[in-house]
């Protein structure tokens, strides 16, 4: 992906390098690289301090931990569009034996399914693989702390499991399905389960002394699906993209939609901070906007991609230390200087190339009771149903072509909309699952549940 550095404007560009060079010089890194992504290109790239004696450009790898989740996450959802399973099936179903059988694929994916935090020691992240051959060997005798599909409890063993289904439905390791089904359509030529050159090397800065240590850059073996990629600000600048579009050669625009839905009850600590996770997504909210992406973290190193849908903005922040900067933090400020400073411009309305009179007669104010509600028909083929003044439920619908309509976002996401005509075939009233929307508030013509009042509308002494 070409980096267009004239896409910002220069004072945007001065900020963004403002804030990683804040963060490099604070976090003590020995390098930090970033890049910003607008309406699907990489538009910005910085830099700070060196690789090799140079500062790293968007193709210098460094290794990326948990955000290979994310890949994996992907690779599951394939399967789930393809028919080869359901989300809701327990993994017993597929890979059975694992002690964890009972625990569905979508509580794997949303960090749900009661599996410990980490594999028994010794530190995974800090000795070989090889130590771990088998699924046994991650899990231990005690995979299971909490009840499954009770708590958000972050899981590696969880996402090795996952890695483990997806080569047992495949037939071939993780790595070389992660290859063919993703790497290779998205042109992630940069992202690998190895160490390509050039790449950075991880380092551990002494917490009271200006002095590094270098990291073991161990082969996680196993539990590779958890955290073993390495990949650069290019590669996942285009993997944000991705994320946010889809891609019909890999996962298409609704099925990414899914993944970024919240999918797991927010831990205690979070509800304030407004964190959840999806299908390899974390959720949280911050400045005003809903953000996605992951974290990532190894010895040596700390990554980080935050997406925001609604500006089309992306941010991929990678260093090479153990701890330092927070990245997340980072990432999110780098989204915000250009969400802000260059907000985006609106694609022109335009008006609906046909309209059908059946359902330009929905269109105008309904009555749930003595709530008013105004009801358009946009565009895109969507009809969007909210209320007129203060709070209340409202959501866009999507035609069926039977001439109902089913809801697609929060209170109402499924549930069916119904236009009712009475048998001259004039419309009578819209039934929401089983809420009642009428021209005139309590409209006694309708099939107002309860009834309605004989004596109408009337003053008070």
């Amino acid at each position: 992906m070409t980096t267009s550095q004239d896409a910002l404007l220069p004072g945007t560009r001065r900020a963004l390098s403002h804030r990683i060079a804040v963060a490099q010089s604070e976090g003590r890194a020995p390098s930090l690289v970033a890049a910003v992504v607008r309406d699907g290109q990489t538009v910005w790239h910085g830099a700070r301090s060196s690789v090799d004696g140079h500062a790293p450009d968007e193709n210098v790898q460094y290794r990326i931990g948990s955000i290979t989740k994310t890949f994996t996450a992907v690779l599951v959802m394939r399967l789930r569009d393809e028919g080869v399973l359901d989300l809701n099936d327990p993994l017993d179903k597929h890979l059975p034996g694992t002690g964890v059988g009972e625990a569905t694929i979508a509580e794997l994916l949303a960090h749900t399914s009661g599996v410990a935090a980490e594999s028994p020691g010794p530190w995974w992240e800090r000795t070989p693989g090889s130590l771990r051959p088998e699924l046994g060997d991650v899990l231990g005798e005690q995979p299971l702390l909490h009840p499954v599909g009770r708590l958000h409890h972050y899981s590696n063993p969880g996402y090795t499991l996952l890695g483990a289904l997806v080569e047992e439905l495949r037939g071939a390791p993780w790595e070389e399905v992660l290859r063919r089904e993703i790497l290779e359509p998205l042109g992630l030529h940069r992202t690998t389960p190895q160490p390509e050159a050039s790449y950075a090397r991880g380092w551990a800065v002494h917490p009271w002394a200006d002095a590094l240590l270098p990291e073991p850059a161990e082969d996680l073996g196993r539990m590779a699906s958890a955290g073993q990629l390495w990949s650069t600000t290019g590669d996942l600048a285009k993997f944000a993209v991705f994320l946010a579009r889809g891609d019909e050669r890999v996962l298409g625009a609704e099925s990414v939609r899914e993944m970024r839905t919240p999918a797991a009850p927010a831990e205690a600590a979070d509800v304030v901070n407004g964190v959840t996770y999806g299908f390899g997504l974390q959720l949280h909210a911050r400045d005003g906007r809903l953000l996605f992406g992951h974290s990532g973290s190894l010895p040596g190193f700390l990554a980080n991609l935050t997406i925001s849908l609604e500006d089309d903005v992306a941010a991929v922040v990678l260093t090479n230390c153990t701890s330092g900067p927070s990245l997340g933090a980072v990432g999110d400020d780098l989204v915000r200087i250009v969400a802000e400073a260059e907000p985006r411009i609106p694609e022109p309305w335009r008006p609906l190339r046909e309209v059908d009179p059946e359902v330009l007669e929905l269109a105008g104010q309904w009555y749930w009771g003595t709530g008013a509600f105004g009801l358009r028909v946009t565009a895109d083929g969507h009809i969007s149903l909210g209320p007129l003044t203060g709070g209340g439920r409202g959501s866009r619908f999507r035609q069926n072509g039977d001439g109902t309509w089913t809801g697609l976002e929060d209170y109402y996401a499924g549930e069916l909309l119904r236009p009712v005509r009475r048998p001259d075939g004039s419309l009578s009233h819209l039934d929401l699952g089983s809420f009642v929307f009428t021209r005139q508030p309590y409209d006694p013509e309708a099939p107002v549940p309860g009834g309605v009042d004989p004596q109408g509308w009337r003053g008070i002494d």
